[in-house]
């Protein structure tokens, strides 16, 4: 009986502790927030000015798009500076977020800022914004299309591992990493490459009003300095992210400029997810702007 009794202490003594424990980590998180929190004066006045910034490999276009479009709805918001750094990514989520910027830009003015490096679909995402401009140390350009794959047959054969594989459909197994790839099998992965680049280059034209014909001056995966990309077409401007604001509230026509101010711990949770995703994706590669 006696020692019934002491488990049932020992369990009440475990829980009051449990409880304890995370009543201070809650008063803790709670401070935490109310140190970050806008003071009173800054809640009352609603931005008219938006940052929205796009950072590391683009592997989901979920947030990014919503942030757009949401800034489009709002009636507030006179004008966006859509912040770039990033070597690109999958093909579908950099013209989702390319397409979000053109939807925008047809209603409110939009500049994109190359913070870093605004390569392949990082290039992509920024192509219908009214203006670019581009920070003098940034790296522009990547126009082009990749799809890798390792062939580890010869590892495989070592080890003394083979694959067994049921399959219909003649390309089915086009770009597994078991055996070499067949030239049937590689003129199909060129012929879906060359559509994607061909769409890139297309949009860009079209976006950035260059000649197509001529794309081999400023596509075809060549790389540049902002002083290079502006000769070519694929900027605007130079300047720094203070230039490229003054710009969003020249073209909003703003009297008292109000810009937005991210949520740290928000901006922490936004980075945490993108990392995850890039991260699964190393498991699963697709075909990525690159």
């Amino acid at each position: 009986m006696m020692q019934w009794i002491q488990k049932i202490g020992s369990c009440l003594v475990r829980g009051l502790k449990f409880m304890q424990a995370h009543f201070k980590a809650t008063l803790l998180a709670v401070f935490i927030l109310w140190l970050f929190l806008p003071s009173g004066e800054e809640g009352i006045a609603p931005h008219n000015l938006q940052k929205i910034a796009l950072s590391g490999p683009i592997m989901d276009a979920g947030e990014i798009v919503q942030e757009l479009d949401d800034a489009r709805e709002n009636d507030d918001v006179k004008g966006v500076l859509f912040s770039i750094d990033s070597p690109g990514g999958a093909v579908a989520p950099s013209v989702e977020i390319a397409y979000a910027i053109k939807r925008l830009s047809e209603v409110k003015p939009v500049v994109v800022y190359a913070a870093g490096i605004m390569a392949s679909g990082g290039y992509y995402s920024g192509i219908w914004g009214n203006e670019i401009i581009a920070n003098p140390g940034s790296m522009i350009g990547s126009i082009g299309v990749i799809m890798e794959g390792a062939d580890i047959s010869g590892l495989m054969e070592k080890v003394g591992v083979k694959t067994q594989v049921v399959h219909a459909g003649t390309y089915k197994q086009v770009g597994t990493f078991d055996r070499e790839w067949s030239p049937l099998e590689r003129a199909e992965l060129d012929k879906v490459i060359n559509g994607t680049y061909n769409l890139f280059v297309s949009d860009v034209a079209r976006a950035r009003k260059l000649d197509p014909s001529k794309s081999s001056e400023y596509a075809d995966a060549h790389i540049f300095t902002a002083a290079q990309a502006q000769k070519v077409g694929l900027i605007d401007n130079i300047g720094v992210e203070f230039d490229a604001k003054k710009r969003v509230e020249a073209l909003s026509k703003v009297k008292d400029p109000i810009w937005n101010k991210e949520d740290p711990m928000e901006k922490w949770l936004k980075q945490f997810a993108a990392e995850g995703i890039s991260l699964a994706h190393m498991y699963f590669p697709p075909v990525t702007l690159k």
